[in-house]
């Protein structure tokens, strides 16, 4: 019986273990019941969200517009975003912030920074030494990174989506352009660290739409695959994707659809802004040419008026997608100067001809990233407002050579929705249908290292080694893992982008650093001295590029293995402990679970790296440095437990290493658990008398960052810290305002009020006067000094008046009350007058109310007649001005004592049974019978026969039997049974006597 207890407590336990972590999983569910997605464009942003209630919708911000400007102005003491930063714009030119996305991840050196400051330079970009950045510096007090600029923009963006949804919101995805290396997306997840949020996904902006595109058309695919060509010209770039669609078949769900992307290409600079500064040079030109024999100074050297020619020409650019031409005119656009020219849609195309030839090179790159041509591509779809001009259609559908272009997308908000499906996959507080989601990776990655060989002996040279980790196109998320075996001591090993020959000279040097980092490793040559009898198994390096596309070394292994003879102690009660816990949560958990992890995407198991497939004299040893690991060989590994696997129905398996490690690591007393599938009896018993044994050291890992340095974590502490202030600050900029808002409005509505004849009714004219006087002191005080008054002093100041103006709106409000409430009192005295005179009129043997209950009904209508008529004639002795005895609040109170008492009496009518009839002799009831059609069947008596007469009939072996002559009845009651039972008796007996 000890036995038998001591092996159910480890079960006790792990049940008790799964039940707090479902309890803490149900306490998380209540703090993330929203989540968010934010398309980030380059000139505006979509936001959209999921609630309960709430499938997908797309966020209005304040001016009840569906998209914001992606605008920032920071002035000393405030700050403006969206669409009141767009009007600040031509006030404060160098204030206003817009297409600052343009220089994330970018050194000084990148030619978008010079791009950046031709095109805007009206604003003064700084140094940033450490980092090799620039930062805005827009006064000497006033200096912003353009991560600490995009984090203001994503905190505005929840401040949104929070009022829309009316609850706090933490979690988000973010879409980024496909184009976007590793710098780039490092910092758009530090400017969302900046803002508080929690990035579940930075989801690529093309895939978003593709996902868009697919949720909406679940039903049009099937398992033959669709090649769909998305176009995207936005305001800063193009992108141009094609996408299969087909179902594929998963373990845990089934058919499911899927879309992969395929191929991928983009330009980072052909979109609407080129197109809209093109526009604004040529207004300037026509301006300067009007103003030419004056001497006057270059419009261009105004930035106010500049900022004026950008606005008209995004206006221009819109009005000619569908008019041949438009007037151009803005008033006062310099020296209090008028400007107004034509302009034709022939004259646009003239100068953007040369952005018009680069349209049809992303398709080029996408089809040749594909593999494919464009007989493949079944439909080819617009996305992005770019794509509204006319010209680009045209250039485009001659490239791809289709009949027509589909626009059957919403151009401006697929992303967003797209985004927040993908939001409300990866949130633990939604369960959406499965769509699997598989990515490409733009840029390969590889891993770079040099080592010592022996060409000859007693000849040693350096060998200069690549393996790609990440090939181009291929799929993500995936976790890889790298072998080095030729190696007992401490190295280093290099982290590079592959072959970017697809790219352009001018884009690769917008690309910036092809070097990403530099892995220096320590503890190797330790870990060789502290298992000197193991086999070395290698150097595993455990690489993961994750859901948003960044990637990052987990963990660096020293592996090793040997025989050992199995040991025939009995498993300790921890080891118990340890299995039963680990069979309940289906496997042992990983070190490496991805917090942010999404079922929509199948991850392949971790596999070995390729090898370099142009060096062929080293294939024997490039297959040992990268042969796969002893795990992959054994057994399947065990599922990887999912937050999120109710969400999409799919579980992606653990990795190599990943879910193995620890299971096979030793126990304290020196023992090694394994894992394995049943195994045949000559096995087993090899197995008992010899196993691996395999014992994993953890290598120390020094990583130098060779693309972009990231921001400490105390930088980014200092710029979360600003941000927060500049918020507060903003929020009590807010309150003041409201509160100054409130004591103004007070002060004119009570000054209108005073001239009213109901105000005048009720007050003398030495109250209307004290009171005016204050509220025209209070005025004055608020136009002289109410600039410099505190939050606090303004609503001191206003509870002051309210305070002074009590007493007269207190009897306006009493006397606008008074007709509805005498009336509804009025009303419910007759009708509670009605009811007890028909409560008394019941007769006594159907009365269900007690004399006790009709008499206290009876003193409750007397008494509040008596108050009301007593009150009412003490209020008509009272004057107009002084304080009513006649409250609403007593009337109210009257009418619910007075309810109360009939609706208790109105209850007991409902819920008492009725008492039951007297009965006659034949124990039948003294009501009349129902008729025959409400009871049943009528019967149908012989010809000649009355309806008197008793049929004879032979005797039945029967208990019970109904007279002819007597219709059923359902008889109600305990003792309508016996009744019944003593009627065919009688019956019986009677039938004996006439038939003998």
């Amino acid at each position: 019986m000890t036995a038998t207890v001591r092996r159910q407590r480890p079960r006790r336990l792990a049940c008790w273990a799964l039940m707090a972590v479902l309890l803490a999983d149900q306490l998380a569910l209540s703090d993330t019941l929203a989540v968010m997605s934010v398309d980030l464009g380059s000139e505006s942003m979509k936001v959209a969200i999921v609630k309960p209630g709430v499938p997908m919708e797309i966020v209005l911000n304040k001016e009840s517009r569906r998209k914001t400007p992606v605008i920032v102005t920071l002035k000393e003491n405030e700050r403006f975003f969206g669409d009141s930063a767009a009007s600040m714009a031509i006030k404060s030119p160098k204030a206003t912030l817009r297409y600052f996305q343009h220089l994330l991840g970018k050194q000084e050196d990148n030619p978008h920074v010079a791009l950046y400051r031709a095109r805007f330079p009206e604003h003064e970009l700084g140094f940033d030494p450490q980092r090799q950045t620039v930062y805005f510096q827009i006064s000497p007090q006033l200096q912003f990174s353009p991560e600490e600029v995009l984090g203001m923009v994503l905190n505005y963006s929840r401040s949104l989506a929070e009022d829309f949804a009316e609850q706090p919101i933490k979690d988000a995805v973010i879409t980024v352009p496909a184009f976007f290396n590793q710098a780039e997306r490092r910092a758009v997840l530090q400017a969302a660290r900046m803002a508080g949020l929690k990035v579940l996904q930075l989801i690529n902006d093309n895939t978003a739409t593709a996902l868009s595109y697919g949720v909406f058309r679940r039903k049009d695919i099937n398992t033959t695959a669709q090649n769909i060509m998305f176009y995207d010209m936005g305001s800063g770039s193009t992108v141009c994707t094609i996408v299969t669609y087909q179902t594929v078949k998963t373990k845990e769900a089934g058919m499911q659809p899927q879309l992969q992307i395929r191929g991928v290409g983009f330009d980072r600079t052909l979109g609407g802004l080129e197109m809209e500064l093109r526009l604004r040079e040529h207004l300037a030109g026509l301006f300067n040419e009007q103003r030419k024999g004056q001497r006057v100074k270059d419009v261009r050297e105004n930035p106010r008026a500049m900022a004026k020619l950008l606005r008209e020409a995004n206006r221009l650019k819109t009005v000619l997608s569908a008019n041949a031409d438009h007037m151009a005119q803005i008033e006062g656009l310099m020296d209090d100067v008028d400007f107004k020219a034509k302009v034709t849609r022939v004259e646009f195309e003239e100068l953007c001809a040369d952005l018009f030839e680069r349209v049809a090179r992303p398709v080029q790159q996408a089809l040749q990233s594909a593999e494919m041509n464009l007989d493949e591509i079944e439909q080819v779809i617009l996305v992005g407002g770019a794509t509204r001009v006319p010209k680009v259609q045209e250039v485009l559908l001659k490239a791809v050579g289709k009949e027509e272009l589909g626009k059957n997308i919403n151009a401006d908000e697929a992303a967003a929705m797209g985004a927040v499906y993908q939001a409300a996959a990866l949130s633990k507080a939604f369960k959406v249908k499965p769509f699997i989601v598989r990515d490409a990776v733009i840029y390969p990655i590889l891993v770079e290292f040099t080592r010592e060989v022996e060409e000859e002996p007693g000849v040693h040279s350096l060998k200069h080694n690549r393996r790609v980790l990440f090939s181009r196109m291929g799929p993500y998320p995936q976790r890889k893992v790298i072998t080095f075996n030729r190696y007992s001591h401490d190295f280093n090993f290099h982290v590079n982008y592959g072959d970017l020959g697809f790219l352009g000279p001018k884009d690769l040097r917008v690309f910036g650093s092809q070097n990403l980092t530099t892995v220096k490793l320590k503890g190797v040559g330790e870990s060789f001295k502290k298992y000197p009898d193991y086999e070395s198994k290698g150097i595993k390096a455990h690489f993961n590029l994750d859901e948003s596309g960044v990637l990052s070394l987990d963990r660096v292994e020293s592996v090793f293995e040997t025989l050992v003879e199995d040991s025939p102690e009995e498993e300790s009660t921890l080891t118990k402990l340890g299995n039963t816990i680990s069979s309940l949560f289906g496997g042992g958990t990983t070190p490496d679970t991805k917090e942010n992890g999404t079922d929509t995407i199948q991850e392949e198991e971790e596999s070995p790296a390729e090898g370099s497939k142009d060096e062929p004299g080293e294939q024997v040893e490039l297959k040992e440095e990268t042969e796969a690991p002893v795990e992959d060989t054994s057994q399947p590994s065990p599922p990887e437990p999912k937050g999120d696997a109710a969400a999409d129905g799919e579980k992606a398996t653990d990795k190599e290493n990943g879910g193995k490690s620890e299971a096979q690591k030793p126990n304290e007393k020196g023992e090694a658990e394994s894992e394995g599938i049943p195994l045949a009896p000559e096995e087993e018993k090899k197995q008992k008398s010899a196993r691996k044994q395999r014992m994993i050291e953890e290598v120390g890992v020094e990583l130098v960052v060779l693309d972009l340095p990231d921001l400490s974590e105390d930088e980014l502490a200092q710029s979360a810290q600003k941000l927060q202030d500049l918020t507060v600050r903003d929020l009590e900029k807010q309150e003041r305002e409201k509160a100054a808002n409130s004591l103004e409005a007070f002060i004119f509505e009570t000054q209108d009020k005073l001239y009213q004849p109901e105000y005048q009714e009720v007050s003398t004219t030495e109250q209307r006067e004290e009171i005016s006087g204050k509220l025209s002191a209070a005025s004055t005080w608020l136009e002289d000094e109410g600039f410099g008054a505190t939050t606090v002093m303004l609503k001191e100041k206003l509870a002051e008046l309210r305070k002074l103006c009590q007493g007269l709106f207190f009897r306006v409000e009493e006397r606008k009350k008074w007709p509805e409430r005498l009336s509804a009192l009025d009303s419910l005295l007759n009708h509670s007058s009605m009811f007890l005179k028909g409560a008394r009129l019941i007769p006594e043997m159907d009365q269900i109310f007690t004399e006790v209950e009709m008499t206290t009904l009876e003193k409750v209508i007397n008494e509040t007649w008596a108050w009301k008529n007593a009150t009412m004639a003490e209020q008509a002795k009272l004057p107009t001005t002084e304080k009513p005895v006649l409250l609403s609040k007593d009337i109210e109170a009257k009418m619910m004592a007075l309810d109360r008492e009939v609706q208790y009496l109105l209850n007991k009518a409902k819920f008492t049974k009725p008492r039951p009839r007297p009965k006659d002799k034949n124990g039948t009831r003294a009501e009349p019978p129902l008729n025959a059609s409400e009871q049943g069947e009528k019967v149908i008596r012989p010809p000649g026969r009355t309806e008197d007469a008793k049929p004879i009939s032979e005797p039945e072996k029967e208990t019970r039997s109904e007279p002819a002559d007597t219709e059923p009845l359902e008889l109600e009651g305990p003792g309508a049974e016996s009744e019944q039972k003593e009627e065919p008796t009688e019956q019986k007996r009677t039938l004996k006597n006439d038939e003998l």
